[in-house]
């Protein structure tokens, strides 16, 4: 039987039940109503009448027209309320004796007759009052009987609703519960065995065959997981690069030939172990696995391979997943790859060496041609006039811009060859800032910007070298008066921040888009639609320089606000 029909009947006949119980009260009530209502309108008003009448006979001596009038008046009332068997012949002989009275009303016989009448009438209603009594009581104590019959179905259907229905409803969801649990943990063999015929038999059959399916789809993905495992295996192992993939506690779960070539171990030594114990006897491994704390750029890793050295570059990739009904991603692992740029590495050094060797030869031609500008100049040569000296202006422009890009580049190459040369010492902050004011002095000048000096006092000395300090202070500067209106004004700030001397340079032009804020110290980088006015290479070689001397470099700007170019140089 369907739950929904065993509710319906419980209910139903609850509430029939309940309802038979009202109207049966019902009934009862106003069947004793009735009776006591008889009682009241049939034998107490005529019990009242008879006393009256009696009353008002004895009173006949003391006031006679009253007494007879109260006499007359209430024996009408009788006359009207003959309700039991003999009562109508008592009470018309008690009106014959009562006319006889009024013919002769001072003769006791007739009173004595009428009295015996009155009291005849009284005990007719009072053997009638007794047996409505009894009737009475007998139906209330029918009713009693009914009633609690019809309670005590009641209490015993409601019980057992109260005691089963729960049951019912609530044991069977529990196991459901339980099956949809043990489904969830891909328990798929799991079933639920529920034999009534019901809605819970409809649903568990739908469950059991939800579950069969699962686990058939489980057991036939089973070889196509192992084939796809077997083929991911084999594409990491033909790949060129070494990779290394880690479960998120360190172990080591797969390695590919190339890793294993490089690291000097066989698969059998290094697959299920520990990262980091592994690390205590091979280098490669440590090096791989520590975290670099000392700087966030990556660097090339030297490694000798193959009988010969070669150049790798470590990509961790972080591994997450977000679990089936949950939003929260978990972290499972990380997968290290390393990009053998040996061949890149090679065509660097080679682009490093010609543009050295290029920007070297060039330096002799164009300081020649700034040489014979000076004596073109001198006028012991002779006399030019105005457009020969504009075309040796020119000329002279486009010789300081060319020997400008040689020294950048063979700065760079230095950089990028590692030859660069530090001179590291105590250096004064105060003197960097004056050597750099006065080094772009003349460039203000010509667009009429004053340059601000706010510098803090009794500042420590820097760990610099003061050299290419300047240069990237100049660089700065000469930035931002290219870059400012005329009339403007460009600060220099000099403070004091965590042990950290703080170099800052701030115009007020026309700022710098955050799209473009990370790649301004990039090689050869220039933001879109500004003034091309060099190589691109200045604030690379400002971002070398600083680094090199431990220190570091950036930036804070808003389009429209203007543009802070900083650096930090350690305290000495």
């Amino acid at each position: 039987m369907k739950i929904k029909t065993k509710l319906n009947l419980g209910v139903g006949l609850l509430f029939t039940l309940i309802i038979i119980l009202s109207m049966l009260s019902a009934y009862y009530i106003f069947m004793i109503k009735k009776d006591t209502q008889n009682i009241l309108n049939a034998n107490y008003i005529t019990l009242e009448y008879s006393r009256n009448m009696l009353s008002s006979l004895d009173e006949i001596a003391v006031d006679e027209p009253k007494a007879i009038l109260l006499f007359e008046t209430n024996l009408k009332k009788q006359l009207t309320n003959i309700t039991e068997v003999g009562e109508d012949k008592v009470t018309y002989n008690l009106q014959k004796n009562f006319l006889l009275l009024e013919k002769n009303r001072t003769d006791e016989k007739i009173k004595a007759l009428i009295r015996q009448d009155i009291f005849e009438i009284m005990k007719l209603n009072m053997n009638a009052i007794k047996v409505k009594s009894d009737i009475a009581q007998q139906t209330a104590e029918t009713a009693n009987l009914w009633i609690a019959i019809v309670g005590t179905f009641c209490f015993l259907i409601a019980f057992n609703l109260l005691v089963n229905l729960p049951n019912n409803i609530a044991n069977p969801i529990k196991e459901l519960t339980a099956s949809i649990k043990e489904i969830a943990n891909k328990n798929y063999s799991e079933r639920v065995h529920f034999t009534n015929h019901n809605e819970f038999g409809d649903l568990a059959k739908s469950f059991n065959t939800m579950a069969e399916k699962l686990e058939e789809y489980s057991n036939s993905n089973l070889h196509k997981l192992t084939f796809e495992k077997k083929r991911l295996e084999t594409l990491i192992n033909n790949m060129h690069d070494p990779i290394i993939g880690l479960d998120h506690h360190g172990v080591i779960l797969f390695v590919n030939d190339e890793a294993l070539k490089i690291i000097g171990l066989k698969q059998e030594e290094v697959i299920g172990q520990l990262a980091t114990t592994l690390a205590l006897k091979n280098d490669l491994i440590k090096s791989l696995i520590v975290n670099e704390l000392e700087s966030s750029k990556a660097h090339p890793m030297k490694i000798f391979a193959d009988g010969k050295e070669s150049y790798f570059e470590k990509e961790t990739v972080n591994i997450t997943i977000k679990p089936t009904g949950e939003e929260q991603l978990i972290d499972i692992g990380n997968v290290i790859i390393l990009r053998n740029i040996t061949i890149f590495k090679e065509l660097d050094f080679a682009k490093t060496n010609f543009i050295a060797t290029v920007s070297h030869e060039l330096k002799t031609p164009i300081s020649s041609i700034k040489m014979s500008l000076q004596l073109l100049e001198n006028n012991a040569t002779g006399s030019i006039n105005d457009d020969q000296k504009q075309l040796i202006d020119s000329i002279k422009e486009d010789s300081q811009r060319l020997l400008k890009i040689t020294g950048e580049l063979l700065e760079l190459s230095q950089l990028e060859t590692g030859n660069i040369q530090l001179s590291i010492d105590k250096s004064s902050p105060y003197e960097i800032i004056n050597y750099a004011i006065e080094a772009v002095r003349v460039q203000a000048d010509q667009k009429q910007i004053e340059l601000l000096i706010e510098a803090e006092t009794d500042l420590p000395q820097v760990k610099a070298d003061s050299e290419k300090t300047s240069w990237v202070l100049i660089n700065f500067l000469t930035n931002a008066i290219r870059y400012s209106s005329e009339n403007s004004t460009v600060i220099v700030k000099l403070k004091l921040e965590n042990n950290q001397i703080v170099f800052q340079v701030t115009d007020k032009g026309k700022g710098i888009d955050k799209r473009y804020q990370m790649k301004v110290f990039d090689k050869y980088f220039q933001i879109p639609g500004s003034y091309k006015s060099g190589t691109g290479l200045g604030l690379a070689i400002s971002k070398e320089f600083i680094e090199a001397q431990n220190g570091t470099i950036g930036l804070e700007s808003q389009l429209g606000l203007g543009s802070t170019f900083y650096f930090k140089l350690n305290c000495h």
